[in-house]
C-alpha cells in the first residue's frame, strides 16, 4: 500500500571531481550528508540509522565521514558491493523503514578514488572475479587489458556479433552522455563531442575507446529516507516515494552465455522484472531512466535487459532519438557515468538524486517534461543489481 512506501525526504550531491582535484572523503560525505538534511528540512540528531557506502577505504571509514556530521551513538552500517554500493545502501535504508525498524534513515555513499584502471587488491587468496574473467578468457582469449576493459569490451564485441551494432552505434552513447552532462554543473566531463571525435580517440579494447569508458571519479551522494507517519508528524514533504525496488545476484546463466550476460544482463532482467511486477507497471510507462553505463556497452545491454527494448532493438533506439529528450525515454539526464563520473559508493545515490529532483520539477535545465515514474539500475559485477522505482505522489 501507498502509506508503506518509503518517502524520499531529503537528498543531496557533491561536485564529481577527477583525482586529485577533490577534497578527502570525509568532506566529500559530510557535503552530501548536510545537504540532504538541509533538503528534507532535519538535522542529523533525528536520524535513527545510517548506511554508508564504498568501495576503496579501510574498515569503518563510513563512521569516520559521519562522525564529522554528528556523533549521536545511533547505529553506522558500512556498506561494500562494489559499484552497486550506494544503492544497496538505499535498498537497506528503504528496508528499514518500510519493515517498521526505523522512521528516519540516512543513506550515503562516498568514494576517493586514485587515478588509473580498477584493480584488485590482494594477490594472496582467490580472486572474487575468476569466473568472470575466465568467461572473458575463454571467448576473447587473454591480454593484458585491465580487468573492466576485457569484461565490458569484451561485452560490446560479443552483443555487435549477435545483432550487427557498427561501432557508430557505441559511439553516439558518448555523445548523448556529453550532451545531457553539459546541461549537469556536477558532471566532471560537459564539453560536447562528435561521433567522429569518440571513434577517433585510443582504442583501449576493440570496439570500445577511451571516451567510451567512465572515468575514476571522487564524490559522494546521500538520501534520507522517512515512514509516511514520520513524515506526516514532522511535516515533510511526500512528493517522491519508492514504489518498489529489487536487488539480485548471479545465477548459473551469468556465466552459461557470452559476456552480455556476464556484464550482468541476467541480473538486470531479473531485478526490472521483479519491480515491474511489484509496481504493476511494464517499462513503457517509464519516462526517465538513470542506469549503468559505465561503458557505452553497458548501457546498451541495459536498454534490453530492462525491456526498454526487445533483442537487438537497441540501435533503432539510438537512431531515431528515443533515448533522449523528445524521445520515447530520456536515459541518464545527469550525464550518467560516462560523464557526470562514477565515484563507486555514491553512484547509486547520485542517481537517486538525479531521479528525485526530475520527479519533483527542480531539475533545472535537464528537466523531463511531466515526468511521474523514474527507473533506477546500477550493477556491481561480482556480482550485485539495485533496481529501484521512484514514483510521483499524486495527493
Amino acid at each position: 500500500m501507498a502509506q508503506d512506501k518509503a518517502i524520499v525526504a531529503g537528498v543531496g550531491m557533491t561536485a564529481f571531481a577527477t583525482p586529485g582535484k577533490s577534497p578527502p572523503y570525509t568532506e566529500l560525505a559530510g557535503t552530501a550528508i548536510r545537504e540532504a538534511l538541509s533538503d528534507a528540512g532535519l538535522s542529523f540528531g533525528e536520524i535513527q540509522q545510517v548506511y554508508v557506502g564504498y568501495v576503496y577505504g579501510d574498515s569503518t571509514s563510513g563512521q569516520r565521514a559521519v562522525y564529522d556530521v554528528g556523533m549521536t551513538g545511533v547505529p553506522v552500517i558500512n556498506v561494500n558491493n562494489n559499484c552497486s554500493t550506494g544503492s544497496t545502501a538505499l535498498f537497506l535504508a528503504r528496508q528499514a523503514i518500510e519493515s517498521g525498524a526505523a522512521d528516519c534513515v540516512l543513506a550515503v555513499g562516498f568514494e576517493q578514488m586514485v587515478r588509473g584502471a580498477l584493480a584488485e587488491q590482494y594477490a594472496d587468496r582467490p580472486s572474487p572475479m575468476d569466473r568472470f574473467l575466465a568467461v572473458a578468457e575463454e571467448r576473447h582469449g587473454t591480454n593484458d587489458a585491465p580487468m573492466a576493459l576485457r569484461l565490458f569490451g569484451g561485452a560490446a564485441r560479443d552483443y555487435a556479433e549477435r545483432y550487427g551494432a557498427t561501432p557508430e552505434t557505441f559511439a553516439q552513447i558518448t555523445v548523448k552522455a556529453r550532451k545531457h552532462a553539459a546541461l549537469n554543473p556536477k558532471a566532471v566531463f560537459r564539453d560536447p563531442v562528435t561521433v567522429e571525435q569518440v571513434l577517433a580517440s585510443p582504442v583501449v579494447f576493440d570496439p570500445l575507446t577511451r571516451l567510451q569508458c567512465c572515468p575514476p571519479t571522487c564524490g559522494g551522494a546521500a538520501a534520507v529516507l522517512v515512514s509516511q507517519r514520520y513524515a506526516k508528524r514532522k511535516g515533510l514533504r511526500t512528493d517522491v516515494r519508492i514504489g518498489a525496488q529489487a536487488i539480485t545476484t548471479d545465477t548459473s546463466a551469468t556465466f552459461g552465455s557470452d559476456l552480455t550476460a556476464v556484464v550482468g544482463r541476467e541480473m538486470s532482467a531479473a531485478a526490472a522484472q521483479q519491480v515491474y511486477e511489484a509496481a504493476g507497471i511494464g517499462p513503457s510507462e517509464i519516462g526517465v531512466v538513470e542506469l549503468h553505463d559505465c561503458f557505452t556497452s553497458n548501457e546498451i545491454v541495459s536498454y534490453e535487459a530492462l525491456g526498454l527494448v526487445g533483442p537487438g532493438g537497441a540501435e533503432k533506439l539510438i537512431r531515431d532519438g528515443d533515448n533522449t529528450y523528445g524521445g520515447r525515454y530520456v536515459i541518464n539526464p545527469s550525464g550518467g557515468l560516462l560523464s557526470k563520473g562514477h565515484p563507486l559508493g555514491a553512484t547509486g545515490l547520485a542517481q537517486c538524486y538525479e531521479l528525485v529532483h526530475q520527479l519533483r520539477g527542480s531539475a533545472g535545465a535537464r528537466q523531463v517534461d511531466g515526468a511521474r515514474l523514474a527507473l533506477q539500475h546500477n550493477v556491481g559485477l561480482g556480482g550485485a543489481c539495485v533496481v529501484t522505482l521512484y514514483e510521483k505522489a499524486t495527493a
